[in-house]
């Protein structure tokens, strides 16, 4: 097996959290880990880590992991149960991090794809166990999860069984998801662990500080395993890069920013958001969501002043007020905050509402401490595990909810309704 030969790393993973450990803020106790190996009911020829993604308004991507390198990437699919009379191809790919081969990965688009439909699959040989996801609606009303940091925990099963039981459209999960950190065998548990959800709604995903991943001398390449299993529509809206791009569903033009990659302005990345930006028809998509890792407003103690806050802030911040954008989510703090709508770092009703929702189970526990006293701008705040939920009502009215996880009963903590347009100029 392919994780036995990361020796070198169990090395380096003990000194990596030394580090983190004394950089970091106190935290509580987390639940203990979880390590997802491959069911002896599958062989190597069986797709595992199943995921999906929304390619274009009407198109799906199928991701999966062999370890049999002569497994076709072919998904048959319709929608009937056993019956598959629609059938697409698409390409396969490997990588090695150090000594760590990865399987076979493979994704296939297919498509079109008729809305609020669901649809019945198998990946490679008809051996294949029968898979099933139902594509969003094409217009309002429409569900989204939201949920960032969720890593490998009891406290992250706990998180996608509440997930699971909401009936969302789609997912948002604003970076760190494996907590793999270099050890590459946790990434194939994090696909196992979550494929339950992930092969049955789409996800949508950006990346977040823990899919780095790059070590000086050894590993010098940044996003290896994450832009290799988790490959986004980034082609589709004019971006080059899988760590940002935007895609829109049901009436919601949603931009996924990289706080981990270059955002300055005359930046890539700070110039396709300005040009993404400019294309938008709020007509069309009435609403406008940005996701990104770092939180731009935070008043956490952890992770105050990092440049990926406060200097993407500063060269994006006056690009998302002009477009008046709705919600900013973020993750990367380990706890749930809410803010009003703010700008410059004020209250003001044609700024965003900023939302930290890094909550969803992680390693490293929860970020506990809070500035005091609480800035006026700052809503509801909360140090627990949980995920929010988004529904849209229709072009003009959301609420929007978070959900703790208490006692391992998903209890709603935070709700507010939330009008657009708010405010014209």
């Amino acid at each position: 097996m392919a994780y036995i030969k990361v020796h070198v790393l169990l090395f380096l993973l003990p000194i990596i959290l030394a580090i983190e450990s004394s950089l970091s803020y106190e935290r509580p106790q987390p639940r203990k880990s979880i390590f997802l190996s491959l069911s002896q009911d599958l062989d190597s020829s069986s797709p595992q880590q199943v995921h999906i993604s929304m390619v274009g308004e009407d198109k799906m991507r199928i991701s999966w992991i062999t370890e049999d390198s002569g497994t076709p990437a072919t998904v048959k699919y319709g929608t009937s149960p056993g019956s598959y009379p629609f059938s697409a191809n698409g390409e396969t790919t490997k990588y090695r991090y150090i000594l760590y081969k990865s399987g076979e990965i493979h994704n296939v688009v297919i498509g079109p794809l008729k809305p609020n439909t669901v649809y019945y699959y198998i990946c490679g040989p008809f051996t294949s166990p029968e898979f099933n996801f139902k594509t969003p609606p094409a217009g309002f009303p429409t569900k989204f999860a939201v949920v960032g940091d969720l890593g490998q925990t009891d406290w992250t099963t706990s998180t996608l069984n509440h997930i699971s039981k909401s009936n969302y459209d789609v997912m948002l999960l604003p970076g760190d998801l494996s907590y793999a950190d270099t050890m590459q065998p946790l990434w194939d548990s994090f696909g196992r662990l979550v494929e339950p959800l992930s092969s049955h709604r789409p996800w949508m995903v950006t990346q977040g500080n823990h899919e780095v991943e790059k070590i000086p001398i050894l590993h010098s390449q940044s996003f290896t395993s994450y832009n290799a299993r988790w490959l986004m529509p980034f082609e589709q809206s004019g971006s080059t890069s899988n760590l940002y791009y935007s895609f829109e569903v049901s009436g919601l033009h949603i931009i996924m920013l990289g706080s981990y990659t270059d955002f300055g302005p005359g930046s890539a990345q700070y110039n396709w958001l300005k040009n993404d930006l400019n294309k938008i028809d709020r007509k069309k998509t009435p609403w406008l969501i940005i996701i990104v890792h770092a939180p731009w407003y935070n008043s956490n103690t952890a992770h105050q002043g990092e440049y990926e806050s406060y200097g993407m802030k500063s060269s994006m911040e006056d690009l998302l007020f002009k477009a008046r954008v709705d919600i900013v989510f973020a993750g990367h703090v380990h706890a749930y905050e809410r803010f009003t709508r703010v700008y410059k770092d004020k209250a003001n009703n044609c700024g965003p509402i900023y939302i930290t929702i890094g909550d969803g189970g992680n390693r490293e526990g929860l970020a506990s401490k809070y500035q005091d006293p609480k800035p006026d701008i700052s809503i509801f705040r909360e140090a627990s595990f949980g995920h929010g939920e988004l529904d849209v009502v229709n072009a003009t009215h959301a609420q929007w909810s978070w959900h703790r996880n208490d006692d391992d009963e998903a209890v709603v903590a935070d709700t507010i309704w939330i009008t657009n347009p708010s405010c014209t100029l």
